[in-house]
């Protein structure tokens, strides 16, 4: 069977805490490099209207404009009161500027009175390697609690409890993280299938 070694990979996105939790997956098998590490000073925008197609984008954009294999996720809040929302729109739900704090008292307003708390967080990671793409996905099943709770992860993670779990994503450090989340879940899929080619 062949092994690869240092498998060189670009994960595009100005994310460092999503890029910290990835390079903590993949383990010593990946060079894991970022877009400040390829001299890509890109914002690659997110345009499009579902996590697919955002995912996708950015990864052939890295594979076209630079040369490099190259994975890119995106990923998504789920609420099933609120007709799936914010979905694709997570990170800009309150604005622009992807405030997170703004982003989540959204929701919190939002959902005000509301018993169904049912949602999902969602990933979506393309990777584009030797110009051919595969999709994977990652979903993990939680409530959206009244309060948030929790001063690590970014995003949601504050107010997000994930099925099974007392702790919400921002009361757990990025070990507890990393075994559940629906970003390791796709993610764990990415490396099953990179080991096993």
């Amino acid at each position: 069977m062949f092994f690869y070694t240092k498998m060189l990979l670009v994960f595009a996105t100005n994310n460092r805490n999503k890029f910290n939790e990835i390079r903590d997956l993949l383990g010593g098998d990946f060079k894991l490099l970022s877009l400040d590490d390829i001299g890509c000073p890109d914002e690659i925008p997110e345009i499009h209207t579902t996590l697919e197609a955002n995912a996708s984008g950015k990864a052939w954009y890295i594979f076209q404009r630079y040369g490099y294999n190259a994975f890119a996720d995106d990923t998504g809040l789920e609420i099933d009161a609120l007709n799936g929302e914010p979905g694709v729109y997570s990170a800009r739900y309150a604005g622009n500027t992807k405030n997170s704090e703004k982003n989540m008292n959204k929701v919190l307003r939002k959902l005000h009175g509301i018993t169904n708390r049912k949602a999902q967080f969602r990933t979506v990671i393309s990777l584009v390697q030797e110009g051919k793409e595969i999709i994977f996905e990652g979903i993990v099943k939680g409530t959206i609690l009244n309060t948030k709770r929790g001063k690590s992860g970014f995003g949601y993670d504050p107010i997000f409890l994930p099925e099974g779990s007392d702790k919400t994503f921002a009361e757990m450090n990025l070990s507890e993280k990393n075994r559940i989340s629906h970003r390791a879940v796709a993610f764990r899929k990415l490396i099953e299938y990179l080991t096993e080619k």
